[in-house]
C-alpha cells in the first residue's frame, strides 16, 4: 500500500475571531503549501514552517483544535504530538494548525508548557495573530509546491495589490522567447527571476552549467520550458527552444514571493550610488511600495550588502587583486613602494604603499617631521590603516606613507618603520611623534638610528585617564589634563615644575605616573628634538577622513580613494602655490607679521658680539642672532623668529626673513609638491602574486567584527567628560545601582 501523502496549505497574516459562544475561527491570510507525509519529524515541519514565514523556531508554537472544540488549543510540542493530531483526526479531510511565531509565542510560553496536555483556551488567545495550517489527506503522490534550493529571504505578498501589478507590466518581458540573446548566463537567470515573478510561476533548473539551462515549470505537468546555450565562437547566451505555455495558473505566486537578496539588490543598486547612506529601513519601505513586497530589515540590510558589492566589487575577491595592484603601481609611479605580505594559510596580512611623489616631496621639501597614527577602516573585513605623514611649508598635511594591516600590533608597527626606512633613506635625524604603545617605543628607537621620540600628548593624557580610572572627579580631571598641557609646553624647567606641581596637589598617583612617564620625550623643557610645535600625532586626521568618511569598500578601493585624493591634494596645492608672491608660505608670512607688529614695544640693548638683551613691559630675554636662539624658545620651538628677534632684525637693520627655517619658504613648499601621483588603471583580473618569496592566491582575513552595529566615523576621546559618581558611596564610575558598598549609613531620626 502506498505511503499516505498530506497536502498541508499554510496561511499567514490572519487573526483571530471570537464568537459570542466562545468559539474562535480565523480569517484572513495568505496561502503556502507544503508535502508532508505520516513519517514527517515534528522539527523538519517547524523548521520549514519558521523558513516560510520567516520566524524563530525556538520561539515558535504549534497548537490545533481537537475535533468538535473550537475553544481550546492544544500544543504540539514532540513528534508524538504530531502522531497524536493525526490519530485525533481520523478519516477528517482538514485540520486546522495555528502556529504563533516570534513575540507572540515567547509572551505565551510561561502559560503554555510543552506537553500534550497543554491547552489554550480562547479567553487566553485574545488578540494573538497566528498562522493557520490547513492539513488536507490525499491518497495520492504529493503534489511538491516548494521551490527545491531554499530561499535567501522569504517575502509574503499578496498577488492582488496594484504595486504586484506594476511589477509584472515592468518584467512580464524579459523573456520573450527564442532567438532572444543575453551577455551571460547571471543576465538570463536574472530574466527568469523577474519573469517568474510577472506571471505568477515558480520554476526549477533541470540543467545548469557553464555550457547550457534547461529550465522548467514546478508545476507536475505544466508544460512550460526553456532551453538556452551559448552560442559558438561568442560568449552569448541565446534562448534555443521555449514553450511559452503554462498549465499551472501562477497558483504559487499567489502565496508569496522567494525573494533573493541579489534580485533587491539589484533593484536598489542605482539609488544607493547616489545615497551612499541609503538606509535598510528605507529601502523596505521603498521595495513594499513600488512592488508590494515585504522586507523586513534584515532582509532589506543583506540586500544593500549584495548591492554594494554589486557596484563596488566583491570585498573577498578583491584580496586576489592586490598582487596586480602593486604591480600595477610600480609600473606606472617608478620609484614608488608597494609591497604586500601574506599568513601561512595565504589569508591577507598586511600591505605597505609610498609613491614616488610623496618619497621626493619629504625629502626635499617637508621637515624631518613624521607623524604615526592608526585608525580602524570601515571595511567588511576591518583592518587598521597605518599612517606616516609630514607637514610642509604651510602646515598642511603630507601624506608619506600608509599600509593597511590585518590588527594593530607591535610586530606590525615594526614591519611597517622598516619599509618606512627603506622608503624615506635620509641622513637627517628624524623627529617621531607618536605614541609609545603598541610596541612604538622599542621600534622606533631600533629601526631609526639617531632619532627622535617625541610621545603624542593626545595619547598620553587619554593612558593616564585610563591607568588611574576613577580617582577623578570631573573637576579634578580638567584640572589635571589643563596641568598635565601645561607642563608639556612650558619651556623652562621652572614653568614645568610648577606644572608638575599642581599635578601632585591633585593626585600623587598622577603625579609618579608622569615622573615615570619619561618627561624627556613629551616636555619642551627637556625635549631635544625639533617638532615645531607639533605636540600630538593626530596631525594626520584630514588623511584618515578621506576613507572613514566613505561607505564600506573593498580594500584595493581603499587604497584608490587615498591614492585618488592624495594625487588631487598635491596637484591643488601646486597651482596654489603659482600664484604666491611672498617669500614665505601664507601662514607663515602672517605669523612673522604678528611677530614684527609686536616687536614695536621691545627695547633692544647690545649686550657682547651678535647678543642683544631685549626688554619688554613684563620681561626681559636674551638673543643671540648667530646661534639662532631666544632665552623664551620661540624661536628654537617653532622654527620662525620670535618677537624678541625680530626686533634685533629691526635695530640693526637685517632681514627678517634671512632667518626663518628654509622648510617655510615658497621655495621649498615647491619642492614638495613638484612631483605628481600618476593615475593607476583598475585591475580586473589577479595575478599570480608572491608573498614571501613564493606564489600566492590572497584570501580575506579572518572576520573579527565586534557585536552591535558599526561606527561610521572614528569617535574622539573626551578627556574631561563627566564621569558617573554614586550618590551613595560618592565614588566615581558607578552609580547607586552598581554600587558594591556596603557601609552606607542610614540617616538619623
Amino acid at each position: 500500500m502506498a505511503e499516505k501523502k498530506i497536502i498541508a496549505i499554510c496561511q499567514s497574516g490572519g487573526e483571530f475571531v471570537t464568537s459570542k459562544d466562545g468559539s474562535l475561527s480565523y480569517h484572513g491570510g495568505d496561502a503556502y503549501a507544503i508535502d508532508i507525509s505520516e513519517q514527517t519529524q515534528l522539527n523538519d515541519l517547524r523548521t520549514e514552517v519558521a523558513e516560510m514565514f520567516n520566524c524563530s523556531v525556538d520561539t515558535m508554537a504549534m497548537k490545533y483544535f481537537l475535533p468538535g472544540n473550537r475553544k481550546t488549543l492544544i500544543t504540539i510540542s514532540k513528534d508524538k504530538d504530531l502522531q497524536r493530531m493525526l490519530s485525533f483526526v481520523g478519516d477528517s479531510i482538514t485540520v486546522d494548525v495555528f502556529v504563533i511565531p516570534d513575540e507572540a509565542a515567547a509572551r505565551n510560553m510561561s502559560i503554555m508548557p510543552a506537553s500534550r496536555s497543554s491547552r489554550t483556551t480562547a479567553s487566553e488567545v485574545g488578540d494573538l495573530v497566528t498562522t493557520p495550517i490547513h492539513v488536507v489527506y490525499d491518497t495520492n503522490s504529493a503534489i511538491d509546491l516548494i521551490q527545491s534550493e531554499p530561499p535567501l529571504c522569504t517575502i509574503p505578498v499578496t498577488s492582488n495589490d496594484e504595486n504586484l501589478r506594476k511589477a509584472a507590466v515592468q518584467w512580464e518581458n524579459t523573456i520573450i522567447g527564442v532567438d532572444q540573446r543575453f551577455n551571460s548566463f547571471k543576465e538570463l537567470k536574472e530574466a527568469l527571476y523577474k519573469y517568474s515573478i510577472a506571471h505568477g510561476f515558480s520554476y526549477k533548473y533541470k540543467k545548469n552549467d557553464n555550457h547550457r539551462v534547461c529550465v522548467k515549470c514546478k508545476f507536475p505537468g505544466c508544460p512550460w520550458r526553456i532551453y538556452a546555450s551559448r552560442l559558438s565562437t561568442t560568449q552569448l547566451i541565446c534562448i534555443k527552444k521555449m514553450n511559452p505555455t503554462h498549465t499551472c495558473e501562477g497558483a504559487i505566486a499567489k502565496g508569496g514571493y522567494r525573494a533573493k537578496k541579489s534580485w533587491v539588490g539589484s533593484i536598489i543598486k542605482e539609488k544607493l550610488k547616489d545615497s551612499p547612506n541609503y538606509r535598510p529601513k528605507d529601502i523596505a519601505e521603498d521595495i513594499r511600495r513600488e512592488y508590494g513586497i515585504e522586507l523586513n530589515y534584515s532582509q532589506a540590510w543583506r540586500a544593500k550588502e549584495v548591492a554594494r558589492e554589486q557596484i563596488q566589487g566583491s570585498y573577498k575577491e578583491a584580496y586576489k587583486l592586490l598582487p596586480s595592484l602593486c604591480e600595477r603601481i610600480v609600473e606606472t609611479n617608478p620609484g614608488s613602494i608597494a609591497r604586500f605580505s601574506t599568513k601561512e594559510d595565504s589569508s591577507f596580512h598586511r600591505i605597505f604603499i609610498s609613491f614616488h611623489a610623496s618619497i621626493s616631496g619629504f625629502q626635499q621639501g617637508c621637515r624631518p617631521l613624521l607623524f604615526l597614527d592608526s585608525c580602524c577602516l570601515n571595511s567588511k573585513y576591518q583592518g587598521v590603516l597605518l599612517a606616516a605623514t609630514s607637514a610642509d611649508g604651510d602646515d598642511g598635511v603630507f601624506p608619506v606613507a600608509f599600509a593597511v594591516v590585518d590588527v594593530e600590533s607591535e610586530e606590525n608597527w615594526r614591519w611597517f618603520l622598516e619599509e618606512l626606512k627603506s622608503a624615506v633613506s635620509t641622513s637627517q635625524q628624524i623627529t617621531f611623534i607618536a605614541d609609545f604603545q603598541n610596541g612604538l617605543k622599542k621600534s622606533v628607537a631600533e629601526v631609526f638610528d639617531n632619532c627622535y621620540h617625541s610621545y603624542c600628548l593626545r595619547h598620553l593624557a587619554s593612558n593616564l585617564i585610563k591607568e588611574l580610572r576613577g580617582q577623578f572627579s570631573h573637576e579634578a580631571r580638567k584640572f589635571l589634563i589643563n596641568d598635565l598641557y601645561a607642563a608639556a609646553n612650558a619651556v623652562k624647567l621652572e614653568g614645568f615644575q610648577n606644572a608638575i606641581d599642581n599635578i601632585k596637589n591633585i593626585s600623587v598617583d598622577a603625579y609618579n605616573w608622569l615622573i615615570q612617564s619619561e618627561p624627556e620625550h613629551w616636555a619642551n623643557a627637556f625635549f631635544v628634538g625639533a617638532r615645531y610645535n607639533h605636540m600630538s600625532s593626530d596631525f594626520g586626521q584630514e588623511l584618515y577622513s578621506w576613507v572613514s568618511e566613505e561607505p564600506e569598500l573593498p580594500i584595493t578601493q581603499v587604497i584608490d580613494v587615498l591614492r585618488g585624493k592624495m594625487m588631487e591634494s598635491i596637484y591643488s596645492r601646486r597651482v596654489a602655490s603659482n600664484e604666491w608672491a611672498t617669500k614665505l608660505t601664507p601662514s607663515k608670512e602672517e605669523k612673522l607679521q604678528v611677530e614684527a607688529s609686536a616687536a614695536q614695544t621691545l627695547q633692544v640693548l647690545l649686550s657682547q658680539g651678535n647678543a642683544f638683551e631685549v626688554r619688554g613691559a613684563d620681561s626681559s630675554e636674551t638673543v643671540d642672532i648667530d646661534h639662532w636662539d631666544c632665552s623664551c624658545k620661540g624661536w628654537q620651538l617653532s622654527g620662525m623668529p620670535c618677537s624678541h628677534a625680530v626686533a634685533v632684525f629691526q635695530w640693526i637693520d637685517r632681514s627678517p626673513y634671512d632667518y626663518c627655517s628654509k622648510y617655510f619658504t615658497v621655495e621649498y613648499y615647491r619642492l614638495t609638491y613638484a612631483e605628481s601621483i600618476r593615475p593607476v588603471p583598475n585591475v580586473e583580473k589577479p595575478s599570480p602574486g608572491q608573498a614571501n618569496g613564493t606564489p600566492v592566491v590572497v584570501t580575506p582575513p579572518p572576520k573579527r567584527r565586534t557585536p552591535g552595529r558599526p561606527r561610521s566615523k572614528q569617535v574622539e576621546l573626551d578627556l574631561t567628560k563627566r564621569q558617573l559618581q554614586c550618590s551613595l558611596c560618592k565614588g566615581l564610575g558607578h552609580n547607586k545601582k552598581t554600587c558594591k558598598s556596603t557601609e552606607v549609613s542610614c540617616p538619623e531620626n
